[in-house]
């Protein structure tokens, strides 16, 4: 909660079972209200008022395979939602899409990287994907959810859990519904901009006109 009632939503990293503290991933944004003095001022012991949680992004307990696709920070519920199971002891195959524009945005990769070699019931295949990497990438390139298309020819089977940027959000839904994802087997968090900010572009504008 920011001053005046604004509000900056974030998705929950941690699992439900390891959530004290609570594990948000914050995208520094160049003066960003929220982000901006949380990098660059020092945060530690500050006070902050939180509504929550909030929403339906959460594990649902099945039987089929796990797609997960994530964009940027989006990768914070996937988070949530790989630990829960891979830490609860559930027995489901999970493969990860983790999409960011280069090497140094891949801020979880020796994490990820950890949790795909330790799976002991459930197993994570872990997929990063790059839109502008450098020429020394020998990974993935191009747009997360294209990625994915390549891969994986039979979607259908998939439970599809999908989180990012609205584009993002948008393609999956466009794109895997026509290869055959349910959906009813789709969930989704988009991370779309908050409500007071689109406010305060509309009353700027007016005011501007």
């Amino acid at each position: 909660m920011l001053p005046g009632g604004r509000r900056r939503s974030f998705s929950i990293a941690s699992p439900p079972h390891d959530a004290r503290p609570l594990e948000l991933h914050v995208r520094r944004v160049a003066g960003g209200e929220f982000s901006a003095p949380l990098f660059e001022k020092n945060a530690r012991s500050a006070l902050l008022s939180i509504e929550g949680p909030l929403g339906q992004f959460v594990y649902r307990p099945a039987i089929a395979p796990m797609l997960l696709v994530g964009g940027g920070t989006g990768l914070a519920p996937l988070l949530s939602i790989v630990r829960h199971v891979l830490e609860s002891g559930i027995e489901r195959d999970m493969t990860l899409y983790w999409g960011v524009r280069n090497e140094r945005d891949l801020y979880a990769h020796a994490m990820l990287g950890a949790l795909a070699a330790h799976g002991r019931n459930a197993r994570l295949r872990y997929v990063p994907v790059l839109s502008e990497p450098s020429a020394e990438w020998r990974g993935a390139r191009g747009m997360v959810h294209d990625a994915v298309l390549n891969d994986i020819a039979d979607l259908e089977e998939y439970d599809v859990y999908a989180a990012g940027p609205p584009a993002m959000i948008t393609a999956v839904r466009r794109e895997f519904d026509a290869r055959g994802v349910a959906a009813s087997r789709l969930y989704f968090d988009s991370f779309d901009y908050a409500p007071d900010s689109i406010e305060r572009q509309r009353t700027s504008a007016a005011t501007k006109s």
